[in-house]
């Protein structure tokens, strides 16, 4: 999974060099380099405007302007509380005793002018990375730059509409903490992923980048910490966050219709008429079909098409074919984009791309989504690069509710890159080797099929590869009422190749499965050391009432950080209603799901 993510083959488990990928593409062109910076002036000027706000907000405790100057190093004791509860404390002093406004903030003010300077770095760093493109780059320091434009500006999207939330004087939406969480948890992620595409790379952009990047992996942290410790849920344990029980009622809709019943709340009632009704009687927005019969012949032609910031549902529907395009993505701006085909292994989206081409691995994705309310259904997903070719993601989503419903996913190492935000997987055919479910999304897998596929010679096959790096992070996998299965290929030569539920990828990785049936492939301790000791003591790796020859716990790993599940109040805290709060949104997409443990 990831960068630099190497396949398990010795007997340890291979550790990670960071920088296993190779990169691709062309630096900006000007015109797009052009559209980035007028972006980031756009956001460095929101900011200021918000910086302003924060300002006024304790204008009227403002001490004379000479106090404030000879304490201008000194920090205040709602600084030090607030500092003292970060991961990075020297920094946060510092980093907010730089900001105005901050020596006569209270605590509570303290969380959106953490929000606000840290958002003003972030906008920097993208405004001066986007002019960088001068440089000579080899393909795999074009592909990490790149994917560090890329993500800068969807960190300053997350920032600002985290800011927004919990200071909505700025005239942003009302939100909840858990939002705010997501959108902090998910700007972090996309920081390490840029950190790992330019971990391996070499030259002038690398360290160019670096000076710019500076600090801001840290200063999200910061900013989770602080947040964490003023909201009313605690956010911050491992396991996870406690959350209030919903009632049966409330995670199904009520009493009355069945589709309430058997489809979620969270997108509405024609999401959920769209998500059960057959292909024939949905009216798409947009038809792509091969022969010329569409209104496009390309996924891409499609996606261009389909408006930006939409609240309003846009349905393409693919007819069956096999696609093959380059770099198929939804961004960021194309929102509620709803992709439907003609059943799994009908309509197949399939690409070639592996790190074997210097593409980092979040390059190499056949499909990507990172539009918020994307849903794919009765669609595969494919990458066909082959084991020797190591990384090759055939799907990665990085959309906040998201939902991929009735899905084939298929690849070898890294299939699925969950990267971040809140994310839904049901009725899905999963295959792979190495790591083949990877990322830091909060998502649930529920009624899902996972297969382990033959791997090449010396290989170990290691299903999940999860990599949240921060305690705060209300990110993780849970995998819930599927089915641990190995592939035909696998089947007779199971004994050969070993395969484990998962491996740590960062710091605090955290896996659950729950009420799954797992297979006699899967070795008898069930989880593997990334490297030696690495992480084994927080990271938080669950197994609750699964069942199966494979699913006996009494040989399994003893690390510090591994339990067997015993109380339904903890496994409870990974089901959809509470760990991805599936009752405010998933409804209204129409996919069927448990909001607990059963129904």
């Amino acid at each position: 999974m990831g960068y630099g993510r190497l396949q398990p083959s010795d007997p340890g488990g291979s550790s990670r060099s960071m920088g296993d990928q190779s990169p691709p593409q062309q630096p900006p062109s000007r015109k797009s380099k052009k559209k980035l910076i007028i972006l980031s002036i756009f956001s460095i000027t929101l900011i200021a405007a918000a910086a302003v706000s924060a300002v006024l907000l304790i204008a009227v405790r403002s001490k004379p302007a000479a106090k404030q100057s000879l304490l201008h190093r000194q920090p205040t004791q709602a600084i030090s509380d607030a500092c003292s509860k970060t991961r990075f404390p020297s920094l946060c002093v510092n980093s907010l005793l730089d900001f105005p406004g901050s020596l006569n903030a209270s605590e509570a003010d303290l969380v959106h002018i953490s929000f606000n300077m840290t958002l003003q770095h972030l906008s920097k760093a993208l405004y001066l990375s986007s002019g960088l493109s001068y440089l000579q780059m080899d393909p795999h320091a074009k592909s990490a730059y790149q994917d560090c434009l890329e993500l800068l500006d969807d960190s300053v999207d997350a920032l600002t509409r985290a800011l927004t939330t919990v200071a909505p004087g700025l005239g942003g939406s009302p939100g909840s903490s858990q939002d705010v969480l997501t959108w902090l948890s998910s700007a972090l992620t996309n920081q390490d992923t840029c950190g790992e595409g330019l971990a391996d790379v070499s030259g002038a952009v690398k360290q160019e980048l670096g000076q710019k990047l500076k600090d801001l992996s840290e200063l999200v942290s910061n900013c989770l910490a602080i947040f964490t410790a003023t909201s009313s849920n605690d956010f911050s344990g491992v396991p996870i966050q406690n959350r209030r029980l919903l009632m049966e009622s409330d995670i199904m809709g009520g009493d009355n219709a069945d589709v309430s019943r058997d489809f979620p709340r969270w997108l509405g009632k024609k999401e959920r008429m769209l998500l059960a009704l057959p292909v024939a009687q949905i009216q798409a927005d947009i038809i792509v079909s091969k022969d010329g019969n569409g209104t496009y012949k390309t996924i891409a032609e499609a996606i261009k098409k389909a408006p930006e910031y939409s609240k309003r549902r846009t349905v393409i529907y693919v007819r069956a074919g096999r696609y093959e395009e380059d770099n198929l993505k939804v961004g960021r701006k194309k929102t509620n984009l709803m992709f439907i085909g003609d059943g799994k292994g009908i309509t197949v989206i399939t690409g070639g791309k592996s790190v074997s081409e210097k593409l980092t691995t979040f390059r190499t994705a056949s499909f990507a989504a990172t539009g918020a309310g994307f849903i794919a259904r009765d669609i595969t997903f494919e990458n066909y690069a082959g084991p020797q070719k190591h990384q090759a993601v055939a799907l990665r989503v990085g959309a906040d509710h998201a939902v991929v419903y009735r899905c084939n996913i298929i690849g070898y190492q890294d299939t699925f890159y969950v990267h971040s935000n809140r994310q839904f997987v049901r009725e899905c055919d999963i295959y792979g080797t190495v790591d083949f479910i990877f990322g830091n999304a909060a998502v649930v897998f529920q009624n899902c099929s996972i297969y382990a596929r033959k791997p090449m010679p010396s290989q170990k096959n290691t299903i999940t590869a999860q990599n949240r790096k921060d305690p705060n992070q209300n990110t993780g996998m849970s995998i819930h009422a599927c089915r641990i299965l190995a592939a035909s290929d696998l089947g007779p030569v199971k004994g050969s190749f070993p395969t484990y539920l998962g491996r740590p990828w960062k710091m605090y990785s955290r896996v659950v499965y729950m009420l799954s049936y797992i297979g006699d492939h899967v070795a008898p301790r069930g989880w593997l050391e990334w490297n030696a000791n690495f992480a084994l003591d927080t990271l938080y790796y669950g197994e609750y009432m699964n069942y199966g020859p494979g699913g006996a716990v009494g040989q399994r790993v003893k690390w510090p950080g591994y339990r067997v599940i015993t109380s339904t109040v903890e496994a409870n805290k990974f089901t959809v209603a509470q760990f991805i709060y599936g009752s405010s949104w998933l409804p209204s997409t129409g996919v069927a799901f448990l909001g607990g443990l059963s129904v």
